[in-house]
């Protein structure tokens, strides 16, 4: 009987071994849930910045203005998306997202309906910007889930074949958000690009919410210091430098701690403790995540580089309209997206070797001479959609390694500010980049404009190797 069930035991490991990665993500209870419905709550991500230009330049004909407005919207959501990740960390996505997405879906209905109304420049201005004010990253809360499912199979991979399939669902986003956003705006009506993303963002955000079974715990570092006439000296509860423990691990500590306390009650009044000692004593704040070494480099590499995606999509954008061909705007850019979807799913199924910053240097090398291609190639549309099907191949294993490098600096309890800051540094660098194609198209042209991609990614190339190198020295 044994060996039948040590035989049995054998098949069931070896056939979890032999599964696809993604076959195995989604067998965890809960998993196919966020994961969808994180989904679906990202489409503002790929449709609300290019929303703002096809109808602002439709609206008032003028590139520098749709531009700046959209460039506006990105830097208020770079600026408090780290307030709202640290809030999610500190009180949880359960009591933070409902209350958050409320008010995020009704400002996104404010600036559509303002638009619609053709409300003064100023005016609208003032509501992307608090419309950006509204908005935090469910990329990030979907990873953080992520990292907390898979915290107890001893299997590191997953989480790279996780972070690797999320950058893959952020292209599938961006392939039919810019589609979806071009086909409302220039064949249903020019604002209705901005409604359909906030329908979205509270439909997919309110089922996330309401998933509570992978609901990251709240738990903070706390430290029992026990009294002087104890031989023992001090427990120490999920110190400072642990993260987030398993809940096994939580439980038997959280035993310990009880069976302590009976002790210290039957010995005599000096070696009681109570629960609010328990918490002034010990209680550490997190640190703020900059201060961990590595995360600025890492934030810098990706503002630099991240311009070059809103500086091509507007530089597309015009040298399509120009063309006559506008309508198939979304499809073109969306071949950049598709590039980058199947080189996250290569990504999450192979395990690369090496340090992640190496693998970030070869991938914005590669980047950047697609972005050359893309120069070259720019009057023949065809021929540019297959350069970007092929450039798009490093686009999401470049997002997918800055996470997985904030998950080696970050501790687990502050892992989704950490992720966030990540996205703020992309926002900052697509605001930059929309912003500067903007005057470059209105001061010159849609080819003088396409240099821009290639230049700054160029530029993240030394950026990255800096970066890599303070990894080998603090090794």
């Amino acid at each position: 009987m044994s060996d039948a069930i040590d035989s049995t035991e054998h098949d069931l490991c070896s056939r979890e071994r032999h599964a696809s990665p993604y076959a195995t993500l989604f067998r965890i209870p809960g998993a196919k849930s966020f994961c969808v419905s994180g989904a679906v709550a990202r489409l503002p991500i790929s449709m609300m910045a290019l929303g703002i230009v096809l109808a602002l330049n439709h609206l008032y004909d003028n590139w520098t203005i749709a531009g700046s407005m959209s460039a506006a919207y990105i830097l208020a959501v770079a600026a408090v998306t780290p307030f709202y990740a640290r809030m999610f960390d500190r009180f949880g996505q359960h009591r933070v997202g409902p209350v958050a997405l409320t008010v995020q879906v009704v400002v996104m209905l404010a600036f559509a309906f303002a638009a619609l109304m053709r409300v003064p420049i100023p005016a609208l201005f003032a509501l992307a910007i608090a419309m950006g004010a509204t908005q935090f990253s469910f990329g990030a809360l979907v990873r953080t889930r992520w990292a907390y499912v898979l915290r107890g199979t001893g299997n590191g991979a997953l989480l790279n074949t996780a972070y690797a399939m999320e950058a893959a669902i952020d292209e599938v986003v961006f392939i039919l958000g810019p589609i979806l956003a071009a086909f409302l705006a220039t064949s249903v009506h020019p604002v209705s690009q901005l409604f359909v993303p906030t329908a979205a963002c509270g439909v997919g955000g309110a089922v996330f919410f309401s998933l509570r079974s992978t609901v990251p715990p709240v738990l903070e570092p706390v430290q029992v210091e026990a009294s002087a006439s104890s031989k023992t000296g001090g427990a120490d509860i999920g110190g400072a430098g642990t993260g987030i423990p398993d809940a096994a691990e939580a439980d038997r500590r959280a035993a310990a701690q009880r069976s302590c306390t009976q002790q210290a009650s039957g010995r005599g009044t000096s070696q009681r403790f109570s629960l609010r000692r328990l918490h002034r004593t010990g209680a550490a704040k997190p640190k703020n995540v900059l201060t961990y070494p590595g995360i600025v480099p890492l934030l810098v590499v990706f503002i630099v580089f991240n311009m070059s995606f809103t500086a091509f999509d507007v530089s597309m954008t015009a040298t399509m309209k120009a063309a006559g061909v506008e309508h198939l705007l979304g499809l073109q850019l969306a071949m950049f997206a598709v590039g980058s979807c199947c080189g996250a799913v290569i990504f999450g199924s192979r395990q690369l070797k090496g340090s992640h910053w190496r693998h970030m240097v070869v991938f914005l090398a590669l980047l950047t001479v697609g972005y050359v291609l893309f120069r070259v190639t720019m009057d023949n549309f065809l021929l540019l959609g297959a350069m970007e099907v092929l450039a798009g191949l490093c686009v999401s294993p470049l997002f997918a390694t800055g996470n997985l490098i904030v998950k080696d600096i970050v501790p687990a309890r502050s892992l989704t500010e950490g992720l966030s800051w990540v996205t703020t540094a992309g926002s900052v660098g697509t605001s930059f980049g929309s912003t500067l194609a903007g005057a470059v198209l209105d001061a010159s042209g849609p080819h003088l404009s396409m240099m821009i991609p290639w230049t700054v990614t160029l530029c993240a190339v030394p950026l990255a190797l800096f970066g890599w190198w303070l990894a080998r020295r603090r090794r």
